[in-house]
């Protein structure tokens, strides 16, 4: 049954993996700062991934790709892992990480449309509902009425959901990014890259902001370089792995759908190892934008 299934299998570990180094790097961010997590766990995947190559492509790093790769791929990392996971872990500490990753799954929607302005792609009437649905689940878990003032409110501080939004407009510009300067360079080269820009961004942040000293001190503190690693290995690495091995055994709808349930695998682990409580409006809510992901992908699946 695994062997015929294991597209399918892979994609929900890559979910599982997601929730997994979501809660990690939420718990390491309120311990040392979203900053030095971010590059801390930038290096380590940068390890992981270099060990990963040389054993698959027989090479540390892709120096072979193309000068035109080599821009777009730069500007991906920027814009997604600099500025979009800059916020998102932001949006950690400001609000966890089961609403970050609630918001997060605009991130497919914002893309779709980026997409169909900037890259002439289309945008079918399932792709039209799916954006819909899943802005209204969104919008059923962050949004409550107030009686004594009668008047709708988000349940979370503006900021965090403005961070979160953030976060969501990074990834999707830099999946856009990635689609026009991968070409034929393998995922993992491409991720690198991609990796070695967000490297340079955050050092260069860290020098500015004259935060150095309090990330090398960062260092010293185990539990939050434990949960970082566990972060990264399953995050950066893994995740990207397995996705890899999803896409190749099974359609990109199904993989795609599949691996979006996070907001949902997160709620599960969050009660039972977070001790967190989760309403039934935000089980719903989380549901419904699953649900809107997965129209994108309704020819496929």
């Amino acid at each position: 049954m695994f062997e015929s299934h294991i597209g399918e299998f892979s994609a929900l570990l890559v979910a599982v993996f997601w929730a997994v180094s979501a809660l990690a790097f939420e718990s390491a961010s309120k311990s040392i700062g979203s900053l030095p997590v971010n590059i801390i766990r930038l290096v380590l995947a940068m390890f992981f991934l270099s060990i990963f190559s040389q054993i698959r492509f027989g090479y540390l790093f892709p120096m072979h790709a193309s000068h035109n790769q080599w821009i777009w791929l730069s500007l991906s990392g920027f814009i997604g892992f600099v500025f979009g996971d800059l916020c998102l872990f932001k949006a950690f500490t400001v609000i966890g990480s089961r609403y970050s990753m609630l918001i997060m799954t605009l991130a497919p929607p914002i893309a779709a449309f980026s997409g169909w302005i900037f890259l002439n792609e289309n945008l079918t009437i399932f792709s039209i509902c799916g954006i819909f649905i899943t802005v209204v689940g969104i919008g059923l878990a962050v949004i409550s009425r107030n009686p004594s003032q009668d008047k709708f409110q988000l349940n979370m501080p503006v900021k965090g959901f403005l961070y979160g939004l953030g976060g969501a407009i990074g990834q999707a510009f830099g999946l856009i990014l990635s689609k026009k300067g991968m070409s034929d360079l393998d995922i993992f080269g491409a991720t690198q890259i991609r990796i070695l820009t967000g490297i340079i961004g955050f050092g260069i942040l860290l020098i500015i902001l004259r935060r150095v000293p309090h990330t090398i001190k960062s260092l010293y503190d185990k539990r939050a370089m434990v949960n970082t690693s566990i972060g990264a290995f399953f995050g950066p690495f893994l995740g990207v792995s397995l996705s890899l091995l999803a896409l190749k055994y099974t359609s990109t709808g199904i993989a795609a759908t599949i691996m979006s349930t996070t907001p949902i695998l997160i709620i599960p682990v969050s009660i039972l190892f977070f001790k967190q409580k989760v309403t039934f409006k935000e089980c719903i809510g989380a549901t419904l934008s699953v649900i809107g992901i997965a129209l994108f992908f309704v020819k496929e699946i």
